[in-house]
């Protein structure tokens, strides 16, 4: 940590209330946050706001429990709307007026699944949980619960009720479990369940397989061969997919970077390791796509030296023999698969970099995206050609977009 130098901070054009906006997946949707009495309570105004760096609007329902560990203040700060802790003539709990595209009840306690369960509808938050059920049973909400108990109360009224709350369609959030409790699940974690179920996209439930980040290969125990991708481009396809409601599989390579543990998703170690979960995993499951965005080690050493080469002396030489292509074994072994493939270039123009990816679609890949070392965006951000045989070669500048551009080309042709 720097010193301060007691200097104040840089204006802001962000309110003091605003937050800034990170996707707009929850975009003009209506999010009612149901907070029950449990000590996470105490992180409700946070998942408010997370909720709202999505683009939701949130309304917070709290109950009396619920307000010894949180406060009317911090909530309706944290959502800019007035709380509701008690129904009024104004029928809150039906939200006529302004419905919810999804009712989240963050933390969900022992007490109101039960009740939810058997439908008792004695407060403010377990009415407008009855009121969201009729909405769900005919297609107009969606309800998500994030269970937060004690293991002890873990019991099997609870797993009963939980069932048959999962068997009507209400979503559950599995529990963040440490300590013997199960705890409330990160910020994000909880938005990105809220986003799935509200998705309206053509990719929702379709299975997409993503790969990113470096594949090393071992030159000894201890000692390996790799390259300076992070896979964060990979990361961002995935969970771009993801929150539009794909069924999706990252397979990262590991490295400096590390995706987010919300993502389903299998960490490799080596290029073999990669090479045989790909495989694996198209040979268990039918995907739909596969989008190969890792940095595949293209050479490996002729052999791998036992234990660790002694350090201090000189080593001659280590022979490096060209790997299997991953992407053209599964080109051939998976016909049906839809692939996008990568290329990455340097010391050449930009024409000669677009007629490599249009020779790559002649393949069959249903895009190529590419790239060189030679063109960045403003602040260094990566630029990338999204190179299909529909349109003219489709320029996007920084990871985030791309990965939306590329989702934008799937749903079109999902």
């Amino acid at each position: 940590m720097n010193n301060w130098d007691f200097q104040p901070p840089p204006e802001s054009e962000l309110g003091d209330r605003q937050v800034v906006l990170e996707s707009t997946h929850l975009q003009n949707k209506r999010i009612a946050l149901l907070v029950t009495g449990s000590i996470a309570a105490m992180k409700a105004p946070l998942i408010a706001r997370t909720l709202r760096r999505r683009g939701a609007e949130v309304v917070a329902f709290v109950s009396q429990e619920a307000l010894r560990y949180t406060t009317i203040d911090a909530l309706e700060w944290s959502t800019t709307h007035p709380v509701i802790t008690k129904l009024t003539a104004a029928a809150e709990h039906l939200s006529d007026d302004h419905p919810f595209a999804a009712y989240v009840v963050a933390p969900a306690t022992y007490n109101t699944i039960n009740k939810m369960c058997l439908g008792i509808a004695d407060g403010a938050v377990t009415a407008a949980l009855g009121s969201a059920i009729g909405r769900m049973e005919r297609g107009k909400t969606n309800i998500i619960l994030a269970p937060t108990m004690h293991g002890s109360l873990h019991n099997s009224i609870l797993t009963e009720s939980l069932q048959k709350l999962h068997q009507m369609g209400v979503v559950i959030i599995p529990p963040r479990i440490a300590n013997g409790k199960n705890n409330l699940p990160e910020d994000q974690a909880i938005a990105c369940v809220v986003c799935r179920a509200i998705s309206s996209s053509s990719l929702k439930d379709i299975p997409i397989l993503v790969t990113g980040g470096p594949t090393r290969v071992p030159i000894d125990n201890v000692r390996f061969l790799t390259n300076r991708f992070t896979g964060r481009l990979g990361t961002y396809i995935a969970e771009e997919l993801y929150l539009r409601g794909a069924n999706v599989k990252l397979i990262h390579g590991q490295g400096s970077y590390s995706p987010p543990d919300y993502l389903p998703q299998q960490i490799v170690t080596t290029y073999e390791e990669y090479l045989q979960e790909v495989i694996r995993t198209l040979q268990q499951h039918r995907y739909r796509f596969g989008i190969f965005s890792a940095a595949v080690a293209d050479y490996q050493p002729e052999r791998v030296f036992p234990g660790k080469i002694p350090s201090g002396g000189t080593l001659k030489q280590i022979n490096l023999v060209a790997t299997q292509k991953v992407i053209t074994l599964v080109k051939t072994k998976f016909p049906n698969l839809g692939m996008i493939a990568f290329k990455y270039q340097e010391n050449m123009t930009h024409e000669e970099l677009i007629n490599i990816a249009r020779q790559r679609l002649q393949q069959g890949y249903q895009m190529v995206v590419a790239n060189r070392g030679e063109e960045q965006g403003e602040n260094g951000v990566q630029v990338a050609y999204l190179v299909t045989k529909e349109q003219e070669p489709q320029k996007v500048a920084g990871k985030k977009q791309i990965a939306q551009a590329i989702a934008n080309y799937l749903e079109l042709i999902a």
